[in-house]
């Protein structure tokens, strides 16, 4: 086998233990938690099928490829909870150290060609990047409503985090923000978003 398959194969079966890494969200219906891969599957396929909301023309193929990688860095640095200021705090750091160690795992080119993707994921300027993470935001909504604010309750989030890092959605979609801000009202009203 030569080197650069090698390099190839051993990344892809190092992405294997993004299953492994487990997040605060629940799966629908009440279910255990989700892992991150299936975060960023859910994710990559939402965005397909969402497509037709984001606010400008985007390369889908690029969106795809940004969910499915925006998490692999928690392979190494662990998942950082969206509302816990603490982890927040480290999260940029843990992240570019696991960012050079699973990319370079690669042939240098395809380190390149990731590392640039992650970046221009995490730099939040494209039209892709907007509407990846607008994935981000709503996949995570959507089954936190679906499970009755569970995670919301269970870690007392209130409106105003919420609106923080939701209202980012709007960026990549308006349409969608507006199903977000549905959502988070009714959420509120129902008690399982502390005003």
């Amino acid at each position: 086998m030569d080197e650069r398959l090698r390099k190839q194969l051993e990344f892809s079966l190092e992405l294997d233990k993004e299953k492994n890494i487990f997040r605060q969200t629940h799966l629908s219906g009440h279910g255990r938690n989700e892992n991150d891969a299936e975060h960023a599957w859910h994710m990559a396929m939402m965005a397909y099928v969402l497509k037709e909301y984001s606010n400008e023309e985007i390369d889908i193929a690029r969106v795809i490829l940004m969910c499915l990688i925006h998490d692999v860095v928690e392979i190494y640095a662990g998942d950082t909870y969206a509302y816990d200021p603490e982890a927040l705090a480290t999260q940029k750091q843990r992240e570019e150290e696991a960012k050079e160690k699973i990319f370079s795992m690669l042939p240098e080119d395809q380190k390149k060609e990731l590392t640039d993707l992650f970046d221009e994921f995490e730099a939040f300027e494209t039209a892709e990047s907007k509407f990846a993470h607008a994935m981000d935001n709503l996949q995570p909504l959507l089954l936190n409503d679906s499970n009755d604010g569970g995670d919301w309750r269970a870690h007392g989030v209130d409106a105003e985090r919420i609106y923080g890092r939701q209202n980012k959605t709007r960026l990549g979609s308006e349409k969608l923000f507006e199903i977000t801000d549905e959502i988070i009202r009714k959420n509120i009203e129902k008690g399982s978003i502390r005003p």
